[in-house]
Parts: C-alpha cells; sequence; structure tokens
C-alpha cells in the first residue's frame, strides 16, 4: 500500500543581510517611544548616557548570536530556540519561559506604538477628540474602566494594517519597509544632525538627573532600571536572527545584518538624544511634543505636519518588524513543540499568518481593554530580558555540551566569559528592573503589571505542558536527550573511539 508523505512547508529563502537592516531600522522607532519618559527621569545628559551604554552592550550581545544563528540556520524564532537548544538538556521549562518571553516583548509594540501615534495624531490634528486613557475621556469605555478614545481607534487601525502587509508574503513587507526606512531619514536627520548644523544645540537643555539629592543607591537603582527598561529597544536588532532561515547566504548574511544593525544602532542612540534635545528642550521631548522640538530646530512651525508624517512612519516600521518577527517566534516555538501545533503553520504565502494573527488579536484587546500600555510594555520586558539571559548562558553551554557541532561562524575562545559576564549582566538588571520598575517616569510597573509579566510565563508553560501530553501524547518529562551534531552527521569523537586499536 502506497504511502503519501506531505513535506512540512518551509520559510522561503529570499532576504540578504541588506533586507535585515531594513527589518532592524525598528529600533529608532522605539527609542523614539521611549526617550521623552527616560529624559523626564534621567535627563538629556542621563539618558544619552545611558541608551548608549545599552546600544554599545547590544553590539557584544549580537555579536554571540551571528555564531549561534549560524549553528542552526533552520529555526526561526531567534534568540529564544538557541537557549531552548541549549538548556533543554538540563530542564525542558527554560525553552517556554524564553520563547514566549521573546515573543510578548515583540508583540507588545503593536498595541504600545499604535497608542502612541495615535496620541501624536489626535493632539495635532483631531485636538477636540477624546484622547481616552491614560489622559481622559473616550468615546465609551470598556470592562476594567479603559476609556477608548480616538488614539485607541486609530491605534487598531494600524494593528490592523500591518498585519495585511505582513499577512500576505514577507516581499509585501520589505517593500514597505524599505520605503518607510528612507522616509524615516528625514527626523533622524532632523533630529540627530541638523542641531549641530543650524547653530539650534545648546549644550544647556540638557541635564544630567542621575545624581539628584534623594536617589536610592546613589542613583544606582534608577540607572539599573532605566538599563533594564531600555533592552526591549536597545537590543532588538536581534530581530535579524530571527529571519536567519530566510537569508539566502545564512551565515553571511546573518552576521552581516546584526553586525551592521548594531553598529547603526549604537550610532542612533547615542547621537539621537543629544542633538534632539539639545536642540529642543526636555521639557519639550518630555511626553509627545515632538513636532513642538522639532518646530524649535528648524525654526518654522510649517514644517510641523510634515515631520509628524515621517515621525508616524518611523513608529509604523517598528510595528511592521514586530508583526513579522512575533509571528516568526510563535512559528519557532510550535515548530519545536513548545506550544500548540497551529501556531507551527505557513499560510499559502509562505509566512507564519496563524502567530501574526494572534498579535493581532492579543494587541487589538491591550488598546481596548487595558489604558496604561507602557506599563503592560514594561511587564513584558521581564520574559524578554530572561530570553536573552537564557540565550547567552546558552551560548556558554553549547560550547561545552557540543564542541564538535558546525559552526560556520565561530568567534574566539574569549567571547565564552563575555557571554557568561553578559548574562549575568541581563539577571542583574532583571532583579533590580522588575523589583523596583514603578520608579521610573509615571509609577508603571505597580502589582498589576508585575502580575500580567509573570502570568504570561505561566501560561507559556501551560501550553507547553498541553502540547506534550494532550497534542504529542508525551508524558511529562524536565529533561531532554540533545544530539552532539546535527542530524545525518557523525561525531568525529565517536567515529575516533571505534577506530582505534584495542590495548
Amino acid at each position: 500500500m502506497a504511502v503519501a508523505h506531505v513535506e512540512e512547508q518551509q520559510l522561503l529563502k529570499t532576504l540578504r543581510w541588506y533586507d535585515g537592516f531594513v527589518i532592524a531600522l525598528a529600533n529608532p522607532g522605539f527609542l523614539l517611544g521611549s526617550l521623552g519618559y527616560s529624559v523626564a527621569d534621567l535627563g538629556g545628559w542621563g539618558a544619552a548616557l545611558l541608551w548608549g551604554i545599552s546600544a554599545f552592550v547590544a553590539v557584544f550581545i549580537n555579536t554571540i548570536y551571528s555564531e549561534l544563528a549560524a549553528m542552526f540556520p533552520q529555526k526561526s524564532g531567534g534568540l529564544s530556540l538557541y537557549a531552548h537548544e541549549a538548556w533543554r538538556k538540563y530542564t525542558t521549562l527554560v525553552g517556554p519561559i524564553a520563547t514566549f518571553g521573546y515573543w510578548i516583548g515583540w508583540s507588545v509594540v503593536l498595541s504600545f506604538l499604535g497608542l502612541f501615534i495615535g496620541q501624536l495624531i489626535q493632539g495635532a490634528w483631531f485636538p477636540g477628540e477624546p484622547i481616552g486613557s491614560p489622559f481622559g475621556d473616550g468615546y465609551f469605555s470598556t470592562p476594567g474602566g479603559c476609556q477608548v478614545g480616538l488614539p485607541q481607534l486609530i491605534g487598531i487601525g494600524l494593528v490592523l494594517c500591518v498585519w495585511l502587509f505582513n499577512v500576505f508574503g514577507v516581499r509585501i513587507g520589505m517593500a514597505f519597509g524599505y520605503v518607510a526606512g528612507v522616509v524615516l531619514m528625514i527626523p533622524l536627520f532632523v533630529m540627530m544632525i541638523l542641531p549641530f548644523l543650524n547653530g539650534s544645540f545648546d549644550s544647556d537643555n540638557l541635564t544630567f538627573k542621575l545624581n539628584d539629592p534623594g536617589l536610592a543607591w546613589g542613583g544606582i537603582q534608577l540607572a539599573l532600571v532605566w538599563l533594564w527598561i531600555m533592552c526591549w529597544s536597545a537590543w532588538g536588532v536581534d530581530v535579524c536572527a530571527t529571519f536567519a532561515p530566510e537569508y539566502k547566504d545564512t551565515a553571511r548574511d546573518t552576521k552581516m545584518a546584526l553586525r551592521s544593525a548594531a553598529l547603526f544602532s549604537m550610532f542612533v542612540y547615542i547621537l539621537l538624544p543629544i542633538g534632539f534635545v539639545g536642540g529642543g528642550t526636555e521639557k519639550l521631548v518630555s511626553g509627545y511634543a515632538y513636532t513642538d522640538a522639532m518646530d524649535k530646530i528648524v525654526g518654522s512651525t510649517r514644517l510641523s505636519d510634515f515631520f509628524l508624517v515621517c515621525l508616524c512612519i518611523s513608529f509604523i516600521i517598528s510595528m511592521n518588524t514586530a508583526t513579522a518577527d512575533g509571528g516568526r517566534a510563535l512559528l519557532g516555538i510550535s515548530r519545536d513543540g513548545m506550544t500548540i501545533k497551529w501556531l507551527g503553520r505557513l499560510n499559502k504565502f509562505n509566512v507564519p499568518g496563524n502567530g501574526m494573527t494572534v498579535d493581532m488579536v492579543v494587541n487589538i484587546l491591550f488598546l481596548l481593554f487595558i489604558g496604561n500600555n507602557f506599563g503592560i510594555l514594561a511587564a513584558s520586558n521581564l520574559g524578554y530580558v530572561l530570553a536573552h539571559m537564557f540565550a547567552l548562558s546558552g551560548f556558554v553551554l553549547l560550547r561545552r555540551d557540543r564542541p564538535h557541532w558546525p559552526r560556520p561562524i565561530k568567534l574566539g575562545a574569549v567571547w565564552v566569559p563575555i557571554a557568561g559576564i553578559l548574562a549575568a549582566w541581563c539577571a542583574l538588571l532583571t532583579i533590580v528592573g522588575f523589583g523596583w520598575m514603578q520608579v521610573a517616569s509615571g509609577g508603571y510597573g505597580e502589582t498589576k503589571e508585575k502580575v500580567i509579566g509573570i502570568l504570561v510565563l505561566l501560561i507559556a508553560i501551560v501550553l507547553f505542558l498541553y502540547r506534550r501530553i494532550v497534542q504529542d501524547g508525551e508524558r511529562p518529562h524536565w529533561r531532554e536527550e540533545t544530539p552532539t551534531m546535527p542530524e545525518g552527521m557523525a561525531d568525529p569523537t565517536a567515529s575516533a573511539a571505534v577506530s582505534a586499536p584495542a590495548t
């Protein structure tokens, strides 16, 4: 009797390293979305210092991920899948925690930035319309007391748009990314370079608040909390590794994408806070008055609408990337047996449509039922930074446990202790940042947000157990045997032992 074998649908290899670089242009949008909050707490010089430190650390982190991505070229889902590969020999629970933590860190970008764009548009063009939570009344309220105003409705529309950009194929999303990336250069030039060229930069506009009297631990606590919050933005170039299976030359393109994106990001994260705040004022940058700050830099109110449009497009780039990355993270999670099978399917356009749809629904619910999106973003950072901690420590474990595994990109031995130090840095940031995130601007991070951050990780474990016990029919087990070499390749140490003469 003939048996039909159905080959699993695979992601298409259509991207080059510069496509990955364009995808990572989401990062300046992440920075702009949080810059006002950080300047309010830290001052212009303090914000520039900490954003620069965070982006500098990201260069080292993403260099390490280039080796891991080349080791597992078929794994979609990025750093969290590498963490699972390294840790499942010791515990299977790291996998679902890291993968769902990584996914939620990217996913909530949609609701956060969608609401941010809505607030910018409402304030500039529709000042008479309800602004909604958390600043005022809305058209209607939802259970839990969230006020839904014009910004929330705009955010929902944008979430639907970026879902459409991506669900019909990677090239449609990439085409939009290239157009938006070109437009992004306009506000970046105005914020980063123009203040130094036209004389609007004034160092008196920048202050340093980390040495203010009364700060806990002499300001170190506030600095560590903000360094933890900044991870979701400054470390976001890891998205280039998520697309590793889709690069035409996995090793070269992944390495080039990660390196170029990390270096460009570091340049932006250091210079933009200095130029933008120095050219405007700290008071203007705090909150949503970006167009007012740019008016001061260029000396013309007629350009306000144009720069506002450019800013909104830059944020949409970030949302576009978050949709693409979040969907692929869920795909990888499912295909590695860590969540329900439905999320492991590609649609007819060879993209993870199911995962992207889950992202869309979750973020629309955030916009409808949760008013404090910045607090939710901070809560989601718990899983995101933990994913980095497990991936970086996983680099150390894989060097020890799989020394002969093919590494098309192999870093020098010095990178093993560097990875260990960075994993410890993630642990420190998580303890201080999650424990005291309420000291950041606005008092975000009270009990509700912390509970949500923990619940996401608990749900991940429940879905993992459902997949293994119900869908796969397995008995619960907390460790797994791991291969020392890829399937179909012999371990050189084993063959040497077999061929050795008896003594």
